[in-house]
């Protein structure tokens, strides 16, 4: 395991219903390729050693004996391979045939792991054939030349990397409690299902649902495994079914219904899976729950250590999303939908709170107060209350240009609101005199003084009509303290706090789009074609003059760095506590140009803006620590009351140690 990922596999090999011989065969040259791509554990379907559909020909010893030599086919021909196999294969133990999952490793038979629930129902006879994990007692076979304890309790696998896997098999995931729950609650990261679920139709969009919920319920990396093409196809047909999971996520599927041999690959992360463990209570709770059902038993869950293996170069082969916060293009339009009735809903309970009907906004024509008047709008629709009551201020100062000036004003017209201007120049020009500033000195006394004016005006227009002053920053700017502390870092209520600026985007484009479908409605094309020229205008606070051509010279992310960028560092360092190294590892990957929503980056840069991110999330702590209330929206927030308690005095040195050396 390197920076937390271990690379698995599920596959699905063709078998010969009856012919070990061939079958392992089959095993053997998977195992080969999958070794070649660095797999570390690789899972095959149940008793793919025999096939499945043996039926009556299991209580023959003729197959069980030939069985247990291409296991020892198996274990020769490992010998010299690092890869951890788990076959599928009929065990006799005593006056029992079990249905078990052999662990296999450098020649070595690690452990044998029996099947707890035997389906006997509807197309299912196993009960006819096999007994249950909980007919057996821990006994000591000889088995492939090797003596293994066959247990019925739950039992782990810890590779030398010290990744804890539990194995499966088929019905027990479909249980009400299946084996996978204790084995989670006992450590283990990944789940390994060996399986031989037939085909219906419907079946298999309730089999993903089941292994994704599976994976998600017990925070771990969830590798199925299921019967192809060779089975009998005398009563039923099996798909060949390779699905990857990872806390509920699918990382990876197999084509069903082929009729060669598959195998599916990829990285799980590890660290990620343990870190939502760390944070989640309620699996605390469970995991402290299983310590006392097991003392109070007096069981205890078995540990087999597998072999060491040689280290290899490690390669990153994941795909990582560059923009996390981002929906999937599929439900794109749904998600959007959601987030603006979080957010409008959340207003809309404070305006129903404070029994007020007006609020004032500053608009500036970009797109954080633009999407904070959208949900304004939105959240007074929903009240029935008159879209008047929104009070828009614009204030043009000393970097204004006419291209946020007049979509400021158009906006505002075209959704109906109450516009107010109040041009700040004089009063910020008044307020150096009185500081005795030098006005053509554009430091940051120069730009927080209007930042400051501008909610000065808000709040004083708040007491002066009766309502509430609605901010309009967002998340990106809340994690690098990118506002004027008492200036536009202050409101009553926050509605774009949970929304970080890659997002924002994408919720002012869907609103456009939403306006172009109703062209016909009054206004509704203005809207439109306004909002999309809003998200194609360089963000910037135009809080220093523009240039000679009248255009944005005060570019936010030509001073702090491409949002696109602190974003995806955001995610990761606050999701899931991932260090620098590793944010760095995945920004690399993310971004190397693979995606052509974002820009490309090479390693000095992602390690610029990284350092940058890092600083200035510890130095502006401060500013978060005192934040107005402001709706969640996604699985990160900066609210002191919620997500992220944090010292403001908390020092960033042992971060940028590790990214610096």
């Amino acid at each position: 395991m390197e920076h937390g990922f271990i690379k698995v596999a599920a596959a699905v090999p063709t078998v010969r219903v009856g012919d070990p011989e061939y079958n392992v065969q089959q095993i053997e040259n998977l195992i080969v390729q999958a070794e070649g791509k660095a797999v570390e554990i690789i899972v095959f379907p149940e008793l793919c050693i025999t096939g499945y559909t043996c039926q009556d020909l299991f209580a023959q010893s003729v197959l069980l004996d030939a069985a247990e030599a291409a296991v020892m086919k198996l274990l020769d021909f490992t010998r010299q391979l690092d890869i951890v196999s788990i076959v599928g294969l009929p065990v006799v133990v005593g006056d029992l045939l079990l249905n078990c999952a052999a662990v296999i490793q450098k020649g070595q038979l690690l452990g044998l792991v029996p099947k707890t629930y035997l389906p006997n129902y509807s197309e299912f006879y196993e009960k006819r054939w096999f007994a249950s994990a909980q007919d057996l007692r821990p006994t000591d076979i000889r088995f492939a030349g090797n003596t293994i304890t066959v247990d019925p309790e739950a039992q782990l696998f810890r590779t030398c990397d010290n990744v804890l896997f539990g194995i499966e098999i088929c019905e027990d995931v479909w249980a009400p409690t299946p084996p996978s729950n204790r084995l989670a609650l006992a450590g283990a990261d990944l789940i390994f299902n060996l399986s031989a679920s037939d085909e219906l139709i419907g079946k298999h969009n309730y089999l993903k649902s089941l292994l994704a919920q599976q994976s998600a319920r017990t925070m771990t990396a969830y590798v199925y495994s299921g019967c192809g093409f060779g089975e009998s196809t005398q009563d039923v047909v099996y798909g060949g079914n390779a699905l990857i999971y990872e806390n509920g996520r699918l990382l990876a599927e197999g084509e069903r219904f082929q009729m060669q041999s598959q195998t599916v690959a990829v990285q799980v992360d590890v660290e990620r899976l343990r870190a939502e463990r760390r944070t989640n209570s309620t699996y605390v709770n469970a995991l402290r729950n299983l310590k006392y059902d097991m003392e109070a038993s007096g069981k205890q869950i078995r540990i087999t250590n597998c072999r060491s293996y040689t280290p290899r170069d490690f390669v990153l082969e994941r795909e990582l999303n560059p923009l996390p916060f981002i929906p999937m293009a599929a439900d794109m339009a749904k998600s959007c939908e959601e987030i603006l009735n979080i957010q409008s809903m959340g207003l809309a309970k404070r305006l129903v709170h404070t029994n007020s009907k007006r609020v004032i906004i500053g608009i500036s024509g970009g797109l954080d107060s633009t999407l904070a008047l959208l949900v304004c709008v939105r959240a007074f629709d929903k009240l029935g209350y008159d879209r008047k009551g929104i009070v828009g201020v614009t204030m043009p100062g000393f970097g204004t240009t006419d291209r946020t000036y007049h979509n400021a004003l158009a906006l505002m017209q075209s959704l109906g609101i109450t516009l107010r201007e109040i041009n700040i120049a004089k009063a910020v020009t008044q307020h150096f005199e009185d500081i005795g500033h030098d006005p053509s000195v554009h430091d940051v006394t120069y730009e927080n003084s209007q930042a400051r004016e501008r909610t000065q005006l808000l709040m004083d227009l708040s007491n002066q009509l009766g309502g509430l002053v609605v901010g309009t920053g967002d998340l990106s700017e809340l994690a690098l303290g990118w506002a004027t502390y008492n200036g536009d870092h202050m409101s009553m209520y926050g509605v774009n706090a949970g929304v970080p600026k890659t997002l924002i985007r994408y919720l002012v484009r869907y609103v456009a789009a939403e306006f172009a479908s109703h062209d016909e409605e009054k206004d509704a094309g203005d809207v439109s074609r306004l909002l999309l020229d809003i998200v194609d205008t360089p963000i910037s606070p135009e809080l220093t003059p523009a240039d000679e051509n009248g255009q944005i010279k005060q570019k936010t992310e030509d001073l702090v760095g491409p949002y696109e960028l602190h974003d995806f560092f955001l995610y990761y360092f606050l999701r899931f506590g991932f260090a620098p190294e590793k944010l760095f590892l995945l920004a690399k990957k993310a971004f190397d140009g693979h995606d052509s929503r974002v820009a490309t980056y090479d390693d000095e840069v992602i390690r610029h803006w990284l350092a940058t991110f890092l600083r200035r999330f510890f130095s502006q702590q401060f500013k978060r620590s005192c934040l107005p209330d402001g709706p969640k929206v996604g699985s990160v927030s900066l609210s002191p009351r919620g997500d992220w308690r944090m010292p403001s005095d908390a020092s960033s040195a042992i971060w940028l140690k590790q990214l610096t050396s």
